[in-house]
Order: structure tokens, then sequence, then C-alpha cells
């Protein structure tokens, strides 16, 4: 469970002042976990605390809308995916150090210890001076000076980066709420997205949150989002949901992963690069899949959404879509999201991983860059 509890302040510490910096990203913490319900209460700050809010507004953090509501401005975010980058590899590099390049090698392509001969079109920027004269040598016999012929000349493979389209899958379902789930998975979400804007501003990268429903996430909707309440405790559920004429009522909290492939293979369909990966994070097996025109609600999982949708997931995989699910596994009552998510690998060839919360970046970010498929150089 997470160690800190948001809630109303009762005067009972004394505040002490910070840089704008600080507030900010002890609000965005709030912000993370605990979605957009947190702005609601800048405006009881502006009124106890005004230095406070003014501070946040002239660093440019934070701005009232057309509607005299705060909300988070443009500068703010970008602040927070990259305070969730730092985090990130703060924690990577203290288990995994030297696993994150840090050297840039030129636009996309990534110089490696072997050696190959010197083909026509390769860079001289990667010859391999030593072994080039070492050959030279061999060839002559030694002496001075060295005379080197064209077949000496030795360079350092080389594999260059292709563009990569990307699109998480976060599930937004009501129990992603225990355990402080969802504030960590969408954490990762934030710190995937800082990770494109800094080193492969070529990718494209989408988050679309799936529920009862699927939609896709902007960066400022990613941050104010959290996961969907829990409406209904019956022990067993079976509801139709027409997409056309829906009820009034619907049920938000239900986990239609099958709705979320969907979504993502549409995306990633329009996108130009025939390098393409689905990052599926989730803590359930699916309880939720769209037949014909409907949504079909079911309660235990049920079989029936499982195999919709492992069928679709298999036809993302036959579209040359790789795909990456990470299941959020907190104790023995998930076995069988952990059979589901195996079942998902075998059937896409794609990645199967469970975790804790506290693991997840790790992971994912892992995934993402070994999902980048690279060409190497002839």
């Amino acid at each position: 469970m997470p160690n800190y509890e948001y809630r109303p302040f009762d005067g009972s510490e004394e505040f002490s002042p910070q840089s704008a910096d600080a507030v900010f990203d002890q609000l965005s913490e709030y912000l993370t976990d605990f979605g957009e319900e947190v702005l609601e209460n800048l405006d009881r700050w502006e009124q106890e605390n005004p230095e406070v809010t003014e501070m946040l507004v002239k660093r440019g953090l934070i701005e009232k809308d057309a509607d005299g509501k705060y909300r988070v401005t443009p500068k703010g975010i970008k602040r927070v995916e990259s305070k969730a980058l730092e985090e990130l590899f703060d924690a990577r590099g203290k288990d995994k150090l030297g696993k994150h390049e840090t050297r840039h090698r030129g636009a996309g392509q990534t110089v490696h210890e072997e050696t190959k001969a010197y083909e026509y079109g390769d860079p001289v920027s990667n010859l391999n001076l030593h072994e080039t004269m070492k050959n030279a040598m061999v060839r002559t016999g030694g002496g001075t000076p060295v005379e080197i012929a064209e077949g000496d000349f030795v360079v350092h493979d080389s594999e260059y980066q292709t563009a990569c389209a990307t699109v998480v899958l976060l599930d937004m379902s009501g129990s992603m709420s225990r355990y402080g789930k969802y504030g960590q998975a969408k954490k990762v979400a934030m710190a995937l997205q800082g990770l494109v804007r800094g080193k492969y501003q070529g990718d494209f990268l989408k988050t679309v949150g799936f529920y009862t429903y699927a939609s896709p996430l902007s960066e400022k909707e990613l941050l104010y989002s959290a996961p969907k309440p829990v409406s209904i405790y019956d022990p067993q559920v079976r509801m139709t949901i027409p997409l056309d004429r829906p009820p009034g009522f619907v049920p938000e909290h239900f986990t239609n992963i099958h709705a979320g492939l969907q979504f993502a293979r549409r995306i990633l369909k329009k996108q130009p690069t025939a390098n393409r990966q689905i990052i599926v994070i989730t803590d359930g097996e699916p309880t939720a899949h769209v037949e014909d025109r409907s949504i079909q609600l079911i309660y235990p999982p049920s079989p029936r959404s499982a195999m919709a949708t492992l069928k679709e997931a298999k036809r993302c995989a036959n579209e040359g879509i790789h795909i990456s699910s990470f299941a959020l596994v907190e104790d023995y009552f998930y076995l069988g999201l952990v059979n589901f998510v195996q079942q998902m690998a075998q059937v896409t060839g794609g990645v199967a991983a469970y975790c804790n919360a506290d693991d997840l970046g790790n992971m994912v970010v892992e995934s993402f860059q070994k999902g980048r498929k690279s060409k190497r150089a002839l």
C-alpha cells in the first residue's frame, strides 16, 4: 500500500516556504496518484496561501483556464514527465548500472565493438585504426613506413535505429487503484513520453486507457487521469452494452483489453513505419470484450472474453505489431492473470512479464528500447 495519504490541510503542521519547483513536484505526485480532483483544491490554496499559487503561476507551471479553474501548463506537464524519467533511471542505475545508453553516437546509429572488413559506403568515422594497421603490418611483414592497402581497412560494425510507433495500453479498471498500481503505471507512461521527446524524436508514441471502453489520452489527460471507480459489487455480472444506444448507467471499471488492442491496431495502421509495437500494462484478466456493436461485461473473468482478446492480439501480430504485456501481480490471486499474459505471448510471439508496481518501470522501458528493432548495416 502507498505510505502516504492525500487529504486537505488541517493546519496541524507549520507551513514552510519552498521553491515553486519543489511545491509543484509535490503537487504532481498527488496528481499522479489521485488524478484531476487534486486540482480542485488549488482554489482553496489560493484563498489560504495565495503566495503559493501565485508563485506557481509566475513560474509558468499552472494557469487558469477560461472557466477560471486551475490547470497544469504544457511546461508543467513536461516537468512531470522529466521528473518521472529522472526517477526511473535513478532507480535503474542502482540495480542495472550501465544498461542505459547516455552517449549519443550520431543520428540513429549505434557503434559496436565487433569489427568487419570495410565495404564501400561504410562510414570512415567507424574506422578501427588498430586492426587496420595490424592487417597492413601482417601483410607487408612489418617495417616502416607502413603501407596500407584497400583490403586492410577494418571498421566497427554498426546498426541503424529505425523510427518506431508505440501505443501504451494503460489499464484504468477499478482494481488499479489498489497498492498504488495506477500511479506507478501512469508515471511509467509519462516517463516514456519524456524519453521519446528527449532521445527518440522521430518516434510516435500514444497512450490509450482501457476500462469498459478504450480511449486515447493526451499528455494532459494522462496526467489528470485516475482509475474508474467501482460502481457495482455484484459477485456475478452479465451485461450487454449497445455501443450505438448505451443506457444511462454504464459501469466503467471493467477490464476491456480487447477494445484497447483494437484501438491500438487502428492507430498503428496509420503510421508509416514498419516498426510498430504495443505495450500492455494491466492488473487483471479481461472482464469485457467487444462483440458486433456491443460491449459484453462478464465477471468473474470468462473464457469468452479471453478468446476474443487473444484473437485480436493474434490479428495485431499478423499485421506485424509486436506486443509486450506486463501483469501487475501482488499476490496468489493473480495466477489467472499470469496465465493469460503468457497465452497472449504464445499466440503473438511477443513478450510476457509479471512484476509488482515498483519494478514496472525498469521492465517497460527495457522492453520499449528493445522493441525498437534495428537494421544492421551491411
